[in-house]
């Protein structure tokens, strides 16, 4: 694979005080990049941005509750005035509802929640992001999505990744030839908090596979990514 070279880009992390956000920071840092880490708490990523800046990288930690729209707005106003621009966004925070054994009474809230931070708080991300990789011609959007599927019981979480789907692909068809690549990121089954103790995957088997769509350098956009069927290979 012909690699970008993201050393000195800055990328914003959603979800990075544990799990795949943590994973995939890590990551990045071991390419030079230099990491915005979202959490719903500042202090829920000290020790990881610790282990980052001892990389030599830059490190800026902020803090919003997706669900809140006023929050994600301030958090995007503070990143834009704190850093040259966002480079890559991995849109990876996300909540699973209660598990609804009868799949057949899920409750409305559950619908709503799911939206306003797996979809709502994401899109608004992307919206206020792109315009900068566009004047700068370059851009990478990771939206994590899921391969759920056949599981009613946990619908509401299902049906808004499926959202999430349907706004890549129409999004990336408005953005060919601005140098600006967005695209989707299964990660597999992992064992974290919201995968559960049961998930086959290890939650450090998403790596390298979660930064291949922000490495590709041959304008692939619009696409599904597994991370999973990178599994032992090297970049």
């Amino acid at each position: 694979m012909q690699k970008a070279e993201i050393k000195g880009k800055w990328a914003l992390v959603t979800g990075a005080s544990r799990g795949i956000g943590r994973q995939v920071s890590l990551g990045l840092a071991e390419y030079g990049c230099n990491i915005v880490l979202h959490s719903r708490e500042t202090v829920g990523t000290d020790t990881l941005a610790a282990e980052l800046t001892a990389k030599g990288v830059q490190v800026l930690q902020v803090a919003a509750e997706l669900s809140d729209e006023a929050q994600v707005d301030a958090m995007l106003a503070s990143v834009l005035a704190s850093t040259p621009g966002i480079d890559i966004v991995y849109n990876n925070a996300a909540i699973m509802t209660p598990y609804r054994s009868d799949w057949k009474s899920v409750p409305a809230e559950d619908f709503r929640k799911s939206f306003e931070v797996n979809v709502t708080a994401l899109v608004r991300i992307c919206h206020s992001l792109i315009p900068g990789m566009v004047k700068r011609k370059w851009g990478r959007i990771i939206n994590v999505t899921s391969g759920i599927q056949d599981q009613p019981e946990l619908i509401a979480y299902s049906i808004s990744k499926a959202a999430v789907d349907k706004f890549v692909t129409d999004t990336a068809s408005h953005l060919k030839g601005d140098g600006v690549l967005i695209n989707l990121l299964d990660p597999g089954w992992l064992r974290t908090d919201l995968g559960g103790p049961n998930a086959p995957g290890s939650v450090e088997s998403v790596l390298p596979g979660a930064l291949v769509p922000a490495l590709i350098n041959d304008g692939t956009t619009g696409t599904l990514f597994r991370a999973q069927d990178y599994v032992g290979q090297t970049l």
